[in-house]
């Protein structure tokens, strides 16, 4: 377990004075079902903090990028924000909103496609293939003022399948 009772965050809502460890779980699914066994119990919860640590970007590559892929998307993006500055124009327009709809996805369109195989050509092959990335933590830790420490553990203790306190000597 880290020892988090000597750090100190910026100020904030996301602070506790003199925070001590509950627990270190490797799923958030963990740390959370702990402070939901603490509220279960009539515990003030709001003396918690759940704190995911060792921090790890993954980044899933969805597929290959290739001009056309990248001139579809471009088009497509383009239509939906013609189309939607389109719509708002209609609005406070007299005119005739069909053709004034049309219009605009459709120079959005043409914008999107140009835009985006400029974007593409910058890259210069440097990078083509599509992903999605996030940011994941690797272990969470449930912190809790220093004042509720003992009641918190003790109720821990009671968690179906609970660990041992390693704070029990």
């Amino acid at each position: 377990m880290t020892n988090q009772a000597n750090v100190r965050m910026p100020r904030s809502g996301m602070t506790l004075d003199f925070p001590q460890s509950l627990g270190v779980y490797d799923d958030y699914a963990g740390a959370q079902k702990a402070v939901d066994h603490l509220s279960d119990n009539g515990f003030p919860v709001e003396n918690c903090l759940i704190v995911g640590t060792d921090l790890k970007q993954m980044e899933r590559v969805t597929g290959r990028l290739t001009t056309g892929r990248v001139a579809v998307g471009g088009l497509l993006s383009g239509a939906w924000m013609g189309l939607f500055v389109g719509l708002i124009l209609s609005l406070f327009g007299s005119s005739s909103v069909l053709p004034l709809i049309l219009t605009t996805a459709l120079f959005g369109a043409l914008f999107g496609l140009i835009w985006a195989l400029i974007g593409y050509a910058a890259t210069r092959g440097r990078r083509d293939f599509s992903s999605v990335s996030m940011i994941v933590a690797t272990r969470y830790e449930v912190l809790v003022e220093h004042k509720h420490a003992t009641r918190a553990r003790e109720l821990l203790a009671s968690l179906p399948g609970a660990k041992p306190s390693p704070f029990d000597s």
